[in-house]
């Protein structure tokens, strides 16, 4: 069964993060993504290493491992957007699909002709999504921007760290989400927004412009922090490990390590103190209720950490696996791959590059994307660049030349 998408032809302008998360997730989704990079350099992240891709005889290559994370299912045609023939051909290939991605600086496009304005006039039914660090209006709308930037002006440092003390200090201060979290959330919302567009073309004959920006989405990402600001106007303080409003549930000291155990309501906090072995615990007046045991949440910690203490992670996950507990253990990325649930469900996919762009083994994660009819696909390796130039252009617009 072809993909859910495959009836679809996506122009790629996009590089680095935000834009190649969305046009790859397209791709999984069976679209043809045609990515379009500079003669040159190609996308900036091809030389983010160290940590390079490796060819057939395992010397290393000029692309990155970061490159490689975003960029499969994808073909490279290498062009030249500050020439006329450059500019002709994205015009000819935007005319032949059916959604084009970028995330340029505002405006940027328009002077080489491929902004949406002059797009959609040559192809009405072009979704044409945009993906800038403060969207396409406003006073900052003009500024370059980036994932930490977004991340220290939405507001989520702030409220990102190490727990903040009792007497108002702040913890250990601000502290970024080592993943590029504005990132990956711009790329999910243009694509959310990309397929509503395709469903909503159906209905009109008609593409529409997609405005997606950084800033946006690292605001909403915090709505329920941001619900308890608007109540309170008080801004939310640094938990760390904990939850603002659930106790116990965070991390917690063991005899040789951390681990995570929670109770989400009072009924499973009673099973949580019978397994730790002190029943009593959860009859506590000031532990009674999911409100009282927020209130003690500090001296809740010190009570079970000096039980938890007396054994071994390896014991609690064995006693609260048994008996339904919520709970986890705090891995690192090679015990992730050799956990049990990941490796059933498959969360790394190994790519073959072809002989003709050097060979070589690429290792990803796997899409999280699980469909019953027209599942996700891994057809191309993340290409070298320019690769399939001379193809593209051939196929989509019948002429070698470029």
């Amino acid at each position: 069964m072809p993909g859910a998408l495959s009836h679809l032809r996506v122009l790629d302008l996009t590089r680095v993060l935000a834009g190649p998360w969305c046009t790859q997730t397209l791709g999984d989704l069976g679209a043809d993504v045609i990515k379009v990079e500079r003669p040159d350099t190609g996308d900036d992240t091809r030389s983010w290493g160290p940590q390079w891709l490796r060819d057939a005889n395992g010397d290393e290559t000029t692309d990155s491992a970061y490159f490689s994370s975003c960029n499969r299912n994808k073909r490279s045609v290498c062009i030249d957007l500050t020439t006329k023939a450059g500019q002709d051909t994205v015009r000819a290939l935007a005319a032949k699909s059916d959604i084009l991605v970028e995330n340029y600086k505002v405006g940027d496009l328009k002077r080489y002709g491929l902004d949406y304005e002059t797009l959609v006039a040559i192809n009405p039914r072009l979704v044409y999504c945009s993906i800038t660090a403060y969207g396409q209006d406003g006073p900052y709308a003009e500024r370059p921007g980036y994932d930490l930037l977004c991340q220290a002006e939405g507001g989520l440092m702030a409220i990102n760290g190490h727990a903040d003390v009792e007497d108002g200090g702040a913890g250990g201060g601000p502290t970024k989400v080592v993943i590029a979290v504005t990132d990956v959330l711009s790329g999910l919302n243009a694509t959310i927004a990309i397929l509503a567009a395709i469903e909503a073309r159906h209905k009109t004959g008609r593409g529409q412009r997609i405005d997606i920006a950084l800033l946006d989405s690292v605001v909403q990402f915090a709505a329920n922090q941001i619900a308890s600001y608007y109540l309170t106007g008080k801004q939310p303080k640094r938990v760390g490990n904990a939850h603002v409003n659930l106790a116990p549930y965070q991390s917690f000291q063991t005899g040789d390590g951390y681990m995570i155990v929670g109770a989400g309501n009072d009924s499973q906090w009673r099973k949580l103190a019978a397994a730790m072995g002190v029943p009593e615990l959860a009859m506590r007046p000031e532990y009674l209720e999911m409100k009282d045991r927020n209130r003690n949440r500090k001296q809740l910690v010190a009570d079970m950490e000096a039980i938890l203490t007396t054994k071994p992670t390896q014991h609690w996950l064995d006693t609260f696996a048994s008996l339904g507990i919520p709970h986890a253990p705090i891995n690192t990325y090679d015990q992730v791959f050799a956990h049990p649930q990941v490796k059933h469900r498959g969360l790394r996919v190994d790519l073959q590059r072809p002989q003709s762009q050097g060979g070589g083994n690429v290792a990803m994660v796997a899409s999280p994307i699980r469909m019953s009819g027209t599942p996700v696909e891994y057809r191309y390796a993340p290409p070298a660049k320019g690769a399939d130039t001379e193809t593209v252009i051939r196929e989509v617009l019948g002429d070698a030349k470029r």
